[in-house]
Formats: structure tokens, C-alpha cells, sequence
């Protein structure tokens, strides 16, 4: 029993990542020890900060 619980935490970890769902959880305990007492955003807002700055960086496309 304890090996399956054990598989199904690997599992939903991996998945969390593959995701990119721990990276909003990364960037708020970063911002909460750098900006204690900013708000933090909300994971829509996050997520709207993060497509902007992609398309900002991203190299030339052909379309």
C-alpha cells in the first residue's frame, strides 16, 4: 500500500511539472521572500505576465 502511494506521489509530481503547475508555486515563494510585503498575483495574472514576456523574447517567426 505504501508503494502505491508512494507511485501515485511520483506521478502526480511529474505531471505537476510536465505541466508547468509548479512553476506559479516556485514563482511565489521567490517573490514572497524578494517582495514580502508586495502582493502576490493571482495564477491568472501570472500566467497572462508569463505568455506576455514569452512572446516578448521569443526569436523571429515566420508568420
Amino acid at each position: 500500500m505504501n508503494t502505491v502511494r508512494r507511485m501515485l506521489g511520483i506521478v502526480l509530481w511529474y505531471v505537476r511539472e510536465l505541466s508547468g503547475e509548479t512553476e506559479y508555486d516556485r514563482y511565489c515563494e521567490r517573490h514572497r521572500r524578494h517582495h514580502p510585503h508586495a502582493p502576490l498575483p493571482t495564477r491568472r495574472e501570472y500566467q497572462r505576465m508569463r505568455t506576455a514576456r514569452r512572446e516578448c523574447e521569443s526569436p523571429g517567426r515566420c508568420c
